[in-house]
């Protein structure tokens, strides 16, 4: 098996290793610092690194900065990438075929399908996962939840409870960043508590637009205003981190967000179950919604780049894959790597990840790119959020989220 060391031992027969220009959007204290483990893996094997940060935390404005850098005909050497972009680059030609490093290193047998469906195209590997994070996590500060004896809610209705509760006890309920991937964020978890997943899979991955019309959806839009009357008035555009941030310093009780939060909480010196709480979103307990954030390489001639099979081969690594996602609140990539160094959440990460893969309960989040082409996730981002903000009624966003996915399909 090719090691990230050896890697470098061949890209040395060049005169010089060149750096790798990556292209990110992890700029947030706790992502720089999951970010920071990879650049001294690489920097070891004496590669330099061209950091490119494009601050935003869902990528759409990397994604920007990407298209116009190609375009000029002057591509990163890596992207962090989610989902169908990865497919839509993938099917341009623009990616480079990793499949020598993916033969080497045994990608195909310790990374899990529902990633390789994002990962390969036509039979190639075109980016190295770096980790699975899931997107329907609640996380609590521990201390108000204590004070104001409220158990971890199970249900929808012990739910609502709580955020009653902490409303009535004049701390806001549930920090929120009012904008559109963050609203999508919450909306993905509370459809799937709503209707479950056989529901979710047709509305959001099938796209059937009965699924999408139907009850259902309208009592899931009718949840969101329930979520929406327990946020600060100071939502509107806040970054998801300064939003974990209330939840950290005890300024508000929840938050929906993915599991890249828990890295604020470490980055902050909390600890899980002593500081703060994880729990999946009430009525989703057996479920996983995923994103899986991948480094996808620019095709740089008929070959693979040097330092760019060694990045891919760095990334996906049994070390690097722990050490980085211990940091960073997601888990591994691949399904061999100990839980032995992760924290009590990401210990229920790994072993939520796994049992919702065996029995079936593994899905691709909406929210982040993983359920349906951008156009339409893109679409449903604008009613979702116009109905949060108040411009809809739930009826009216049902039927202008059906007519979004018939104009994009």
């Amino acid at each position: 098996m090719m090691t990230a060391a050896s890697a470098l031992m061949a890209a040395s027969t060049s005169l010089h290793a060149e750096d790798v220009e990556v292209l990110h959007w992890w700029t947030s204290g706790g992502e720089a610092a999951a970010l920071n483990v990879l650049k001294q893996d690489l920097e070891q094997q004496g590669i330099g690194w061209q950091d490119m940060p494009v601050a935003g935390g869902g990528g759409s404005q990397a994604m920007t900065v990407l298209r116009a850098r190609v375009t000029s005909g002057n591509p990163p050497t890596a992207v962090q990438m989610l989902g169908f972009d990865i497919l839509d680059w993938a099917k341009e030609g623009a990616l480079a075929d990793l499949n020598v490093q993916a033969s080497q290193e045994g990608w195909d047998n310790v990374v899990p399908a529902a990633l390789q469906e994002f990962a390969k195209h036509d039979g190639k590997w075109v980016s190295a996962p770096v980790n699975v994070h899931s997107t329907n996590w609640v996380w609590a500060n521990k201390a108000i939840l204590d004070e104001l004896g409220i158990a971890v809610p199970t249900s929808w209705d012990e739910f609502v409870a709580a955020l009653e509760k902490v409303k009535a006890s004049g701390k806001t309920a549930i920090a929120h960043g009012g904008q559109p991937w963050q609203d999508a964020t919450v909306f993905d978890a509370v459809a799937m508590s709503t209707g479950g997943p056989d529901f979710y899979k047709k509305a959001f991955i099938d796209l059937d637009e009965e699924a999408l019309g139907s009850d259902t959806m309208k009592e899931t839009f009718d949840r969101m205003a329930v979520i929406r009357s327990h946020v600060d008035d100071n939502f509107s555009g806040r970054d998801w981190n300064l939003a974990t941030a209330m939840v950290i310093n005890g300024d508000a009780a929840f938050q929906m967000m993915g599991d890249w939060a828990k890295g604020e909480f470490l980055n902050a010196g909390k600890t899980p179950d002593q500081d703060f709480l994880c729990f999946r979103f009430p009525g989703t307990q057996d479920q996983v919604t995923f994103n899986a954030d991948q480094f996808a390489m620019f095709a740089q001639g008929s070959e693979v780049g040097k330092e760019q099979a060694a990045l891919a081969t760095a990334i996906l690594s049994p070390s690097f894959q722990s050490a980085f996602n211990v940091v960073k609140g997601s888990v591994p990539a691949r399904t061999d790597v100990s839980d032995e160094a992760f924290d009590a959440c990401g210990k229920k990460g790994m072993a939520d990840l796994k049992s919702a893969a065996a029995s079936g309960n593994l899905y691709g989040s909406m929210a982040h790119g993983h359920a349906n082409p951008a156009a339409i996730k893109n679409a449903m981002y604008d009613v979702i959020t116009a109905h949060f903000n108040g411009e809809y009624d739930s009826e009216t966003a049902v039927e202008e989220l059906v007519t979004a996915v018939q104009i994009n399909r």
